[in-house]
Order: C-alpha cells, then structure tokens, then sequence
C-alpha cells in the first residue's frame, strides 16, 4: 500500500515537473506581438497616450543614459552620472520610435501580429526585440510587466560608435 502510494505520487511530481517546464519554454512571442502592434499602430497616429502606457519610461530612460554614457567615454568624455532625465525624456518621443522602426525589416504600413512574430527575437527571459534589417542590432526591446509588453529599451538613432 506504501509502495503504491509512493509511485502514485512520485508520477504526480514528474508530471507537475515536466508540465512546468513546458510552461517555462513557451514561446511568448506570439503574445508579445500582439502588444506590440498595438503600440507601433499608436506611434504611427502619435497617440501620446497610448504610447505613454506602453512605455516603461525609467526603463528606457536607463538604456538611452547608458548609451550616450558609453559613446561619451569613448570618445573621451566622462559626465559624471550622465544625461539628465529631461534629456532622456527629450529623446523619447514617436518620432525617435518612428526611426528605428524605420531601420527594422517590418513593413512601413501597420504590420500585422505574425510579420512581428517573424521578426521578433528572444533577448532573454521575459524580453524581446526587434531587430534592425540587417539582424545586427536590437533597435526596441519589450519586457514583459504582468500581462502585457511594454518598451524597456531604444536604439539610439544615428550615435556613431568607434
């Protein structure tokens, strides 16, 4: 009787395992794309409220500070803390989000969910982005926050990296 319970739940816990790591490995791109159509069909009609709820602005404040800090140092300037939040808050805007969509392979007129999919790729858990034509580089990344994907990260346009 001890044996057979012990088998029973020994089962029970492989199962719960396996259907956990299934769960863990599914591809979330498909409903990442979903968010993101909705926001790229907002920057297209400059609807600054919706894109304002699809931002994590601290998040992209953080990644474009990071970039303009790193093209600084190297070449040769070091401010201390670096860009401000008003100029972070300057750079983000429809029309820099525009330009990098501009860069990406997706078509100019509203891309459909599956033309996003295709080009999304997996930056790491709970992340994606969208890559320029090319596949070089990450031009908007979305983070998962709860249930929906909002822009974490912004290729800054035109920096000129040595």
């Amino acid at each position: 009787m001890f044996r057979r319970m012990l088998r029973k739940g020994l089962l029970v816990a492989l199962s719960a395992l396996a259907l956990s790591s299934v769960a863990c490995s599914r591809d979330e791109r498909p409903a990442a794309a979903k968010d993101i159509a909705t926001f790229l069909v907002a920057v297209q009609r400059n609807d600054a409220g919706a894109i304002e709820a699809a931002l994590d602005r601290p998040a992209l404040r953080s990644d474009l500070r990071g970039q303009l800090t790193e093209l600084g140092r190297a070449n040769g300037v070091d401010v201390n803390g670096g860009p401000s939040e008003f100029a972070m808050d300057r750079m983000i805007t429809p029309q820099t989000i525009g330009l990098a969509l501009a860069r990406t392979a997706l078509p100019a007129a509203a891309p459909t969910a599956a033309q996003i999919t295709a080009a999304l790729t997996v930056s790491d858990k709970g992340r994606v982005c969208v890559q320029d034509a090319g596949k070089t580089h990450c031009l908007l990344t979305f983070g998962k926050d709860g249930n929906a994907w909002r822009l974490v990260g912004l290729q800054a346009p035109d920096l000129k990296r040595p």
